[in-house]
């Protein structure tokens, strides 16, 4: 049992320890969520730098030079400026939740704050997973229209009139590449976003019964 739970238990059956006030506790729950949003927004940079150095690395791999070759500026800049601006958003929108948190001096409100930002990190997450799914769509549809390769196989399969079949192959392939991802990713973010949601989840709770 952590300490959160014997300061709530203690609150509620005054057994083992001097009894505590609701203002205590509320103090204790206070800074702990504070402490939390702040991780959350921490960890979002994190991550934001993690990718980002990931794919200067990329960018000198052969896939990553046969991609630029293609010359589909026009199509991954804005796409990529969109969703960099979106990213801005929620790391401000993480701030902001930090410091209303920080500054709340009233448990209603401490409650409101704690839920928007569970509301928050679960759309972060969200616009990730669907972010990279469009990603891999535009990806795969690039490489189906430039990539040498694939047009050969294209005009074999128009030859035979089997093109839909070819569609549907493609289709599934990505497909799956998305369930893997989505499994992947929610993985990750789970031990990196998961863990600590469910920390407010339980200071939530317990502000609710001090409430009630």
């Amino acid at each position: 049992m952590d300490e959160l739970e014997l300061l709530k238990k203690d609150w509620q059956e005054n057994q083992k320890f001097p009894k505590l006030s609701k203002q205590e506790i509320y103090a204790l729950l206070h800074k702990k969520s504070s402490s939390i949003v702040k991780w959350i927004f921490i960890l979002s940079l994190i991550e934001f730098g993690f990718w980002t150095v990931l794919a200067l690395f990329m960018k000198d791999t052969e896939a990553q030079q046969r991609f630029d070759s293609y010359e589909m500026d026009h199509i991954m800049i804005p796409f990529m400026v969109i969703g960099y601006l979106i990213l801005g958003y929620f790391f401000v929108t993480f701030y902001k939740n930090y410091k209303k948190i920080s500054s709340t001096d009233s448990v209603k409100l401490l409650m409101k704050n704690i839920l928007n930002t569970r509301k928050t990190v679960k759309q972060y997450v969200l616009f990730n997973l669907v972010f990279i799914y469009i990603s891999l769509v535009i990806g795969v549809w690039i490489e189906m229209d430039k990539n040498p390769d694939f047009q050969l196989i294209t005009s074999k399969f128009t030859e035979t009139n089997e093109y839909l079949v070819m569609y549907g192959i493609v289709a599934l392939l990505t497909l799956l590449m998305m369930v893997a991802l989505t499994g992947i990713l929610l993985g990750f973010y789970y031990l990196v976003y998961g863990i600590l949601l469910k920390r407010l989840k339980k200071n939530y709770k317990v502000l609710k019964e001090i409430e009630g």
